[in-house]
């Protein structure tokens, strides 16, 4: 019977290509049977595998309540609401776009300025993604792509479109950046699948490492794609999220510092993707934007566009604050402070523990080295532990096989969607497991303590370099 229900439907609808079984989205279904709560669920699972920014809602909320009119769709006191509920053009409302770019710009320190009509507006960077892979390549071709990286991009950029993902493999010995060697070998693995490679999509700053990437790496990739002719994606929609300004460099400050021209192939092929999703903390309000010098992606990213709009009303309210600039400026600074300092508890908690984590100077979530809790340096002995730390610590973070990481024991652990109590309470949970579990006994009877401590002592004190700016400053870390 379910097999006659399956031939009715479409490849889409009964292929298991959505990645819907990974362990970053099982976290969240347990989560979900049993959410932690302050109140009326203290001993609940506490979602730390969630990648929100909760930070600054006060501000946005503060700002509305002294711009009534942009929330109750009214202009200089009289109401557009039937001019906002009419159907609107899907290449969005020209206030908004100029809003938008110009905030993009000042996030970047206004190193670069964007073009308006070179942005396209997606319900979110999801389907931002999802369209630039549908205007880039065909199904059965491949993007290459540095791990560790986002679990969702398995969803986004393979499922509908019939695409592939070559991993482009990083390692902890520098610190999870991307080298010449490791672009190469994803090239020829690709190649060796037949698989014709149409671009490098990285995530700058990143996610899941919580670092930004370094102006020599950037440089690198874009030798890279215009040696092999190929298209780079550079999603930046955690570019807010930099504890300071100057600690990110956007791919197109690094175009325009070559001094490539705007008619050049390389500039025609590189697109930045970003959203209002991290920076600001609206994932609710879907506003993500494709930004591309290629008009020919613009236009059919725009068509696309028509299957996920921004809506009307959300355009108008967001067009209102982004052009307030008193708001921006003090937003952008607050933002990056409140970032740094909760970023900065969460690692003093995993110290605590004893537990070490590369150094991050972005995002909402640190990269965290759990390998010397591990009971053998395998992926299966890091499923345990994950399974351990949701069952019984109920913490939900985001097991590193789930990103792809290649090395058994790294997980992302995020701090921006929490409380400071519940941040702390999640800590005293880890430090009482850890403290535990040393003097758990093994399957031989033997305590794990005498056994791992020597692992333990040995991840505590390697050190591993990871770039802010040029210059390199020694991290703790595996």
């Amino acid at each position: 019977m379910l097999v006659t229900k399956m031939r009715m439907l479409s490849r889409n609808a009964t292929f298991n290509s959505h990645g819907q079984d990974s362990s970053y989205f099982l976290g969240w279904q347990e989560y979900e049977k049993n959410p932690y709560h302050e109140v009326h669920n203290t001993n609940g699972i506490i979602q730390m595998g969630l990648a929100e920014n909760q930070l600054c809602f006060d501000l946005l909320e503060s700002w509305l309540a002294k711009n009534p009119d942009a929330a109750a769709f009214k202009k200089n006191g009289e109401s557009i609401f039937a001019e906002l509920a009419l159907f609107q053009d899907y290449h969005g409302l020209p206030a908004f776009k100029k809003a938008l770019v110009d905030f993009m710009a000042e996030i970047r320190g206004n190193k670069v300025t964007f073009d308006p009509n070179h942005l396209v507006l997606t319900a979110g960077a999801t389907s931002a993604n999802e369209a630039l892979i549908f205007c880039l390549a065909d199904p059965g071709e491949a993007v290459l792509i540095p791990t560790p990286y986002y679990p969702g991009f398995d969803r986004d950029l393979k499922w509908r479109t019939g695409v592939e993902i070559v991993p482009i493999h990083c390692t902890s010995s520098n610190g999870f950046q991307i080298t010449e060697p490791a672009l190469q070998e994803a090239y020829q693995e690709a190649e060796k699948r037949n698989l014709r490679v149409k671009g490098v999509l990285v995530t700058n700053p990143s996610n899941p490492l919580g670092t930004t990437m370094t102006r020599n790496e950037l440089n690198l990739l874009l030798s890279f794609v215009e040696d092999k002719g190929i298209h780079l994606i550079s999603d930046e929609i955690y570019s807010g999220t930099a504890f300071s300004s100057a600690s990110f460099i956007s791919v197109m400050e690094v175009l325009k510092d070559r001094k490539c021209d705007e008619n050049s192939e390389v500039w025609q092929r590189v697109h930045v993707v970003y959203s209002l999703s991290k920076d600001l903390g609206l994932p609710g309000f879907r506003v993500g934007a494709i930004y591309s010098n290629n008009d020919m992606v613009v236009a059919a990213a725009t068509k696309m566009s028509s299957f996920g709009l921004v809506s009307s009303q959300t355009q108008h309210l967001l067009s209102a604050m982004l052009s307030d600039k008193k708001l921006t400026k003090n937003y952008i600074a607050e933002n990056q402070k409140r970032l740094k300092q909760r970023q900065k508890k969460l690692v003093s908690g995993l110290q605590k523990a004893g537990i070490s984590c590369l150094k991050g100077n972005a995002g909402l979530f640190c990269w965290v080295d759990m390998s010397h809790l591990l009971r053998s340096n395998t992926f299966e002995a890091e499923m345990e532990l994950w399974k351990k730390i949701v069952y019984e610590v109920r913490l939900n973070i985001s097991p590193g096989s789930s990103c792809h990481c290649m090395e058994p024991g790294w997980f992302r652990v995020c701090f921006a969607n929490l409380s400071e109590e519940t941040l702390d309470l999640a800590m005293q949970r880890l430090k009482a497991f850890v403290g535990e579990y040393y003097n758990v006994p093994d399957v031989t009877g033997r305590s794990q303590s005498s056994q791992l401590s020597h692992s333990r002592r040995r991840s505590l004190t390697k050190w591993v370099f990871r770039l802010s700016f040029d210059d390199r400053s020694p991290i703790p870390g595996r």
